[in-house]
């Protein structure tokens, strides 16, 4: 009759450091989230200021502006005054050395004299957004004619890189292909091997072929497969049961048709997530189209014509960051639409069953 009490005491400290262990994952993971969401918050509060705001020694980490009020056909700044053991926001209406006249903003009639240096005081702010920053940014930058451009070159990109890239899988995953193993290795070398040391003998033959100027450099490798799409949707192919693709064979599939009823209605999400994975990648790719469109600013994709936007508004901060905040919105958005099936298309356990 003693143990019972002593058991069910003693599971409350288990669950108090169950509680305890949970509680700080919580707070380790907010907090890691906060480290990863503070730079694009403090771009999001430079792109709404202007330029006084961010010179002001203030510098407030909103977009505010020092309030002012009309009194008597003047613009009069608001300051932060002590009065009667509370700060008040009143209106400045007559400076002096020791003593100075405020107005009550909501009534202005009622005057009031404060003794003190005006100077010492602070001003009131109020928050002032400055949402021309983004239809100055869709002018100067023509987001128009960026985003035909990259839109342009990521859909096409990611249409021949899904053909492709699951056409060469199927093979690995389904046949025997002769010198396999070295194929694979070939493979995981091209993912390795840094794509600088490849651009000089690339730019001489898209040159000699006469494409230098134009989408096709940036397009047409795509129609080749890529390694790191092909190894992906390899393994997720491997975990498809072959038993499917006899199955289809003795119902008179032939090999197209297996891959087209089987094998890509299960690896939907797998292909999904290339498709993804390669419009994000040609969405932020700047050294390619710098290269291989230079001289050609009505062919250039975001990422170029936001560089030469930097080179001309060096001075224009809120503007940079405007432009850089309006090219990461589509990205964005794909992101938070598309995240269930990038974190499908990434689980290699196996098909549905």
């Amino acid at each position: 009759m003693v143990r019972e009490p002593q058991r069910r005491y003693s599971a409350v400290p288990k669950r108090l450091r169950r509680l305890t262990v949970s509680a700080t994952v919580t707070l380790f993971a907010l907090m890691l989230l906060g480290a990863f969401l503070a730079p694009m918050a403090y771009m999001t509060s430079t792109a709404l200021k202007d330029s006084t705001q961010i010179s002001d020694t203030h510098q407030p980490l909103l977009p505010e502006s020092p309030r002012e009020v009309t009194i008597g056909g003047e613009q009069v700044p608001v300051m932060r005054v002590p009065v009667d053991g509370h700060v008040r926001e009143l209106a400045l209406v007559e400076k002096g050395r020791t003593e100075s006249v405020f107005a009550d903003p909501a009534h202005p009639d009622k005057r009031i004299t404060w003794q003190g240096s005006w100077r010492a005081l602070k001003p009131a702010y109020e928050f002032a957004p400055q949402w021309g920053n983004f239809s100055a940014v869709w002018k100067a930058l023509n987001i128009p004619l960026l985003l035909r451009n990259t839109l342009a070159i990521a859909v096409l990109g990611a249409v021949g890189t899904v053909i492709s890239s699951t056409l060469v899988a199927y093979g690995l995953s389904r046949f025997r292909v002769p010198f396999a193993p070295f194929i694979l290795a070939s493979l995981v070398g091209a993912i390795i091997l840094p794509r600088f040391l490849t651009i000089v003998p690339t730019y001489a033959a898209w040159q000699k072929l006469g494409f230098v100027g134009t989408w096709v450099p940036l397009i047409a490798p795509h129609f080749f497969a890529s390694a790191f799409n092909v190894f992906l949707l390899r393994q997720f192919f491997l975990s498809i049961p072959r038993e499917l693709d006899d199955a289809a064979a003795i119902d008179g599939a032939g090999t197209l048709k297996t891959l087209w009823y089987v094998i890509i209605p299960q690896a939907r999400p797998a292909i999904l997530t290339v498709a993804i994975m390669h419009f994000l990648f040609a969405w932020n790719d700047f050294f390619e189209p710098l290269v291989f469109l230079t001289g050609k600013p009505d062919l250039m994709p975001f990422s170029v014509g936001l560089y030469q936007f930097l080179g001309l508004y060096t001075s224009q901060i809120p503007l940079l960051q405007a432009g850089a905040l309006l090219s990461m919105l589509l990205p964005i958005l794909l992101f938070l639409f598309g995240q269930r099936i990038f974190l499908r298309g990434l689980d290699l356990s196996g098909s549905s069953k």
